[in-house]
């Protein structure tokens, strides 16, 4: 203890640890057992389907796993679901995320086949990422009763996906999805991809690798 806490009366140190009582317990103290309580019910919710949380994982307020059937939600080191995270996993579907991996606000995964999330990865305010799509095309049928069409995806290692985008096929390793973009195609590694089909506007990776679109003649 320090010569300056020694001199400090107990009643002086009453009120410091009074002072920043609120605040311990609603940024630390309060999150992490909520968060613990919040994992202890997704686990009991669903017996029947192959869940884990790893070490460190917050879960923040309106976390939701919709899990009827034998699916399997992996969850590695340090992940970090802000607030309002929602999985809906079909069947034998599998969600698979690496360590710190962030999710921040309003964040829908919806997964019939496999969603890989790879370490770091960063997914931003309003994304939607989900494995299938409606078929639409048969001018008899109604839409809803078309079925989907659906296939695997994975968002890589340090890609990050900003706002409001909708992800339907794969993001490479360390791509940067611009906000609100929809990614109906592959966005390759170390790329930068904006619009809506996204599409490829820069590449900041090692020389050799650029995506077609990018490729420059010699």
């Amino acid at each position: 203890m320090s010569s300056d806490e020694q001199k400090r009366s107990p009643i002086a140190r009453v009120r410091g640890f009074l002072t920043y009582l609120p605040a311990k317990l609603g940024y630390g103290i309060g999150p992490k057992a909520m968060s613990a309580l919040r994992k202890r019910w997704v686990l009991l919710r669903h017996p029947h389907a192959t869940i884990s949380f790893g070490r460190h994982t917050y879960v923040g307020p309106g976390f939701s796993l919709h899990m009827p059937g034998p699916g399997t939600f992996e969850v590695g080191d340090r992940v970090e679901f802000r607030r309002r995270f929602r999985a809906e996993v079909t069947g034998p579907g599998r969600i698979t995320i690496g360590d710190d991996v962030r999710f921040t606000y309003d964040v829908v995964v919806q997964c019939s086949t496999s969603i890989e999330f790879g370490d770091r990865a960063v997914i931003a305010q309003g994304v939607m990422v989900v494995d299938g799509s409606h078929r639409f095309r048969d001018s008899e049928t109604p839409m809803l009763d078309q079925g989907y069409e659906y296939k695997p995806l994975r968002v890589g290692a340090d890609a990050t996906v900003m706002s409001k985008c909708t992800v339907f096929s794969d993001v490479g390793e360390r791509a940067f999805v611009g906000a609100n973009s929809v990614v109906s195609r592959p966005v390759p590694a170390h790329t930068l991809a904006v619009g809506s089909p996204a599409r490829p506007i820069d590449y900041f990776g090692p020389p050799g690798s650029e995506p077609e679109e990018l490729r420059v003649e010699q």
